[in-house]
């Protein structure tokens, strides 16, 4: 019999929920977004994300049930993110899975999100530990993390390097404010930058032999190039704008695009890695998985675009590994806001 795990995910804006079964199997994948409700802010506004999430939390989870086609009875363990994310969001997924898990009388699964972001590409339809094999060179990027890390083995990961400031997720949220564009900042930039001659160019951190990654600096560049232009904060508009946004936004994508991609494969030469799994939101970026697909030699795992973004799916396929660990925890499990992987 298939061991049937329930994901919530809540660390930030996506109330998502899913059933995976075997950590494998993606029998269903739920996201009830608050996009809209927060583009008109530019950015997420944590008490408003909490109390969405207190609203569309028993329809998602009832709506993932319906989609995989089981009941709450045929449910074998309940998983959740308990960190890191924001405070408030967490905590409403993490009480909606206790208060499941106690009902069904079933184990609870924390989960670490970043790791989350790893076990997505265990839904595709070869697993990375069979194909390429451990070890495994991880880069998640997201809104709030940019990290390198060695996968040694399941739970096992060696952190190598990690943004030391700006992560490039918000990193191209404030460059799209900058340009005038809308939110999240990564799809406008993509979008915007398509047709570009690349006649703009921006800086990049080296942070000269580490792992580490740093975006602020590009940030600044794209600010005073773009003030010495006239597009910030105005006055320039009409077809000449149009132009100076679209060049601008194709160089400061290629340069985080350029940076990730040279320090990912020079961290998997270093590390011996088999093959590279990337997760996260950003990854999502066309022009980044372009780019290391044609400079790597090795093999690069990458999900599809709605299992990169926060998803309950990636939640429940990590809770499987776990608990094939016996990794479960109790109904005194906390969130953990600010909490790390390796």
């Amino acid at each position: 019999m298939k061991t049937r795990v329930l994901g919530i995910e809540t660390s930030c804006d996506e109330t998502a929920v899913a059933v995976v079964e075997e950590g494998r199997l993606l029998r269903s994948n739920v996201i009830a977004s608050q996009l809209e409700m927060h583009a008109r802010y530019g950015g997420i506004v944590p008490e408003v994300a909490s109390r969405q999430h207190v609203l569309a939390m028993t329809p998602t989870v009832y709506r993932a049930l319906d989609q995989a086609g089981v009941t709450l009875g045929q449910v074998d363990a309940v998983a959740v993110t308990h960190g890191p994310g924001l405070a408030g969001a967490l905590l409403v997924g993490l009480n909606a899975a206790k208060a499941l898990a106690f009902t069904l009388n079933v184990p609870l699964v924390g989960v670490n999100h970043l790791e989350g972001h790893i076990y997505a590409s265990w839904l595709l339809d070869e697993a990375p530990d069979s194909k390429p094999g451990f070890p495994l060179l991880c880069l998640i990027a997201s809104g709030g993390h940019t990290d390198l890390l060695l996968m040694a083995d399941h739970g096992r990961y060696h952190l190598l390097g990690r943004t030391r400031d700006d992560a490039a997720g918000e990193a191209f949220d404030k460059a799209a404010r900058v340009l005038g564009l809308g939110f999240p900042g990564g799809p406008y930039i993509q979008r915007v930058a398509v047709g570009a001659t690349g006649a703009e160019w921006l800086p990049r951190a080296w942070m000269k032999e580490t792992h580490d990654f740093s975006f602020s600096g590009l940030k600044t560049a794209l600010l005073h190039r773009a003030q010495v232009l006239g597009l910030y904060p105005g006055p320039l508009e009409g077809p000449e704008r149009e132009t100076l946004v679209r060049e601008l936004a194709w160089a400061f994508q290629e340069s985080v695009a350029d940076v990730m991609v040279t320090k990912t494969l020079r961290a998997a030469r270093e590390h011996g890695a088999k093959g590279i799994v990337m997760g996260g939101g950003v990854i999502a970026n066309a022009r980044l998985r372009e780019l290391i697909l044609e400079r790597s030699d090795l093999p690069v795992v990458a999900p599809p675009p709605v299992l990169c973004t926060d998803n309950g799916a990636m939640i429940a396929a990590c809770a499987a590994f776990q608990l094939k660990r016996g990794q479960v925890h109790t109904l005194s499990l906390d969130v953990e806001p600010g909490a790390r992987i390796g």
